[in-house]
């Protein structure tokens, strides 16, 4: 008789997995998503956040739109630019048999992207009637919402055609709400300079835009803020040994021009122009970029605001270095205004190469009579 067995009463063991050797695994790599690669520069929902704050207190950020009112004004006269008065009109149109196409046009739909607070549409309003008339329906789109509704009860709003408002997606990069060829018009009032991926946006203007139709936009770029900035970089040397990011990078002028020949516009016109603000110190110049929603947003920027040492550095450095006789503090805001076309069938077109008659260097060696 075999011997009882106790294997039947012991608990099943369970079943375990060898665990496989550490270069035998599976490894993850990153891929990057189709397109060309994009440089990230600033940090969207950090400026999101500025700006909405700004825009919360409705009297500061009232107080501080001096400089987008000015620029929103130039826009404006760059877009309708005034006709003769009517007995010089017929002399007007014999001197010259066509005018440019942004002084006669009428546009049917104008699109202000990075509206801010509708300041494009208050200096429309206030404009004569006569040029108002000239615009059938204008759209302000803006990705801040408490900014672009923060003046929808003012009085100017019922002065324009057709006015109506658009919160663009976040975060920059996403695609524009509008349809392909809606538009006979673009125009842009300091919000370019916040735009990561300005290449692409420059594209999407020109899908949405009508064929031989205008872009017009102005930015802040170049040395803006250069008082300020190297001011800060030596109150940070001074006090703290190093320096840190305050001020934003600005696009430069040089830039410009390709970004829109590469995004498909023409006939391009860019200029450079100063505004020169006169502050009573540093601090009032802070308070009111802050006001702006114009704070710093870079992406490697130091987090917390600045010391208290290094304000009073700040403040002593900026006005040994840049101060003005009588006291105050010059800050320059460097704009570049841009201009371009969507391509057209009735755009001047230069004649083809070779079919000049006339030699330059017979011109400058002023070998041609009749000629300076």
């Amino acid at each position: 008789m075999k011997p009882a067995s106790l294997r039947p009463f012991l608990p099943f063991p369970t079943l375990r997995r060898p665990r496989p050797h550490p270069l035998s695994r599976p490894r993850n790599y990153a891929v990057q998503t189709p397109g060309a690669p994009m440089l990230q520069v600033f940090n969207n929902a950090t400026k999101y956040l500025q700006r909405e704050r700004a825009a919360s207190d409705q009297t500061a950020s009232r107080n501080v739109d001096y400089l987008r009112d000015e620029l929103a004004a130039r826009l404006c006269d760059r877009l309708l630019v005034p006709l003769p008065s009517p007995p010089l009109l017929e002399n007007f149109l014999a001197k010259r048999q066509s005018l440019p196409q942004d002084i006669n046009r009428h546009f049917s739909a104008v699109l202000d992207l990075g509206a801010n607070a509708c300041n494009m549409a208050r200096a429309l309003a206030h404009s004569p009637p006569s040029l108002t008339t000239r615009i059938s329906s204008f759209t302000s789109a803006d990705s801040s919402p408490t900014l672009l509704y923060r003046d929808v009860d003012l009085p100017f709003n019922d002065l324009l055609p057709q006015h109506s408002r658009t919160v663009l997606p976040l975060p920059d990069s996403a695609p524009l709400p509008f349809a392909p060829a809606s538009f006979a018009a673009v125009v842009s009032s300091l919000s370019l300079h916040w735009i990561n991926d300005l290449p692409s946006l420059l594209a999407q203007v020109a899908r949405i835009l009508l064929p031989d139709s205008p872009f017009l936009a102005v930015m802040l770029g170049g040395d803006s803020l250069f008082e300020l900035r190297t001011s800060l970089q030596l109150a940070d040397l001074d006090r703290r040994g190093g320096v840190s990011t305050h001020v934003s990078p600005l696009a430069d002028v040089r830039d410009m021009g390709g970004l829109l020949t590469k995004a498909g516009f023409q006939m391009l016109t860019i200029d450079v122009d100063d505004i020169v603000v006169n502050y009573p110190d540093t601090f009032a110049l802070m308070q009111d970029l802050q006001a702006m929603g114009e704070s710093n947003a870079a992406l490697g920027r130091e987090m917390g605001g600045l010391g208290r040492d290094v304000m009073v550095a700040n403040e002593a450095i900026y006005r040994e270095l840049h101060g003005n006789e009588d006291g105050t503090l010059p800050a320059t805001f460097r704009l570049i205004f841009m201009i371009g076309w969507t391509k057209g069938e009735d755009q001047p077109k230069p004649l083809a190469r070779g079919s000049g008659q006339v030699n330059m260097k017979d011109i400058l060696e002023g070998g041609v009579k009749g000629v300076g």
